[in-house]
């Protein structure tokens, strides 16, 4: 993890196209200092939990398949999060390692109740066949086997995932330099974490170590908000919803810098609040995550988490649905 922070604070010191903005990150400590969320998962709706092993193996196949939504627009995560759940309520052997390892791409359609291609479809399927080989090969065909093997880090895991799944190493080369980024590794982290409540499963005594998850709607709302600040050839690419290469310098910065921001958002709100959790904005209950309005932030967790700073600016993007995030056609988010 510490590679994540230090690589992405490289790109924001030799950013070409995207500027960190300290001061809007300033405002945005001292607004939110008194109104720091205090974040939960919300397993109760769109995903599956059990509890147990099987919602580990859930989790992992839903990382494997979270990523690239945009070039549907009716296409959404809450989609992908369902049509799992569905399937492993009538099936609890549909993820079995042996089984991940033969889907099709018309039979990940009629999982997730999608009746045209997906975003990337021949992506997805090699990534499901990628994970079942690799689980069946070294963790005895079972995601639980993998997060048991951690030894309670969640830094640990998240190498454990890039090492043996290349479909989660989200690395690239930005002017000459190796960047580390892993946001499904690290969300695949995230989640076992929020869903099990810290406990079992996702029970991580370096929950702090993960950063936020580089991808499209946070650096859209970094923007808006004054944290970043865009060239002007770039935000009008934006603008126009033209197609930005993947590991292109305007892609990498746009992720790179957002981690910075965020990390450096994270020390100042930690230095200005007593680290409680007072009247949470926005308080609307999200699919995905809930973000209650009362309540201290765990006494193991002391320090302001990036997971909770991630999902807050995430909820405030969702409620904004005129929004213009980058498009880039990528596995990794």
């Amino acid at each position: 993890m510490e590679e994540v922070r230090s690589t992405t604070a490289w790109v924001a010191t030799h950013s070409s196209h995207v500027t960190v903005d300290f001061s809007g990150i300033e405002k945005v400590a001292e607004n939110m200092k008194n109104s720091l969320p205090k974040v939960e998962w919300d397993f109760e709706g769109i995903h599956y939990f059990d509890n147990g092993p099987l919602t580990v193996q859930y989790l992992l196949v839903l990382d494997t398949l979270n990523f690239c939504f945009w070039p549907d627009e009716e296409m959404s995560y809450d989609h992908l999060a369902s049509g799992l759940k569905v399937t492993l309520e009538s099936d609890k052997s549909a993820f079995d390692a042996d089984r991940l390892q033969k889907y099709t791409g018309p039979q990940l359609r009629k999982m997730l109740n999608w009746s045209r291609p997906l975003p990337l479809e021949d992506e997805r399927v090699r990534l499901l066949h990628e994970v079942g080989l690799e689980l069946e090969r070294s963790f005895e065909g079972k995601a639980s086997k993998l997060v048991e093997s951690c030894d309670n880090s969640a830094a640990k895991l998240v190498a454990l995932m890039t090492c043996h799944f290349p479909g989660f190493r989200d690395h690239t080369v930005y002017k000459g330099h190796q960047i580390f980024l892993y946001k499904r590794a690290q969300i695949f982290a995230a989640d076992l974490w929020g869903a099990f409540k810290g406990q079992g499963y996702g029970d991580f005594e370096d929950i702090s170590s993960i950063t936020i998850f580089a991808d499209y709607i946070i650096p859209a709302v970094l923007q808006q908000l004054g944290v970043l600040r865009y060239r002007t050839s770039l935000d009008n690419i934006i603008k126009k919803n033209t197609e930005i290469v993947s590991g292109s310098e305007e892609e990498v910065e746009l992720r790179a810098c957002s981690v910075y921001a965020v990390e450096k958002m994270k020390e100042l709100i930690s230095k200005k609040t007593g680290k409680q959790a007072s009247s949470c904005s926005p308080a609307k209950v999200f699919p995905y995550i809930r973000l209650t309005s009362q309540g201290k932030i765990q006494e193991k967790n002391k320090k302001v988490l990036s997971v909770e700073l991630d999902l807050w600016l995430w909820a405030f993007g969702i409620q904004c649905p005129s929004l213009q995030h980058h498009r880039t056609l990528s596995i990794y988010y």
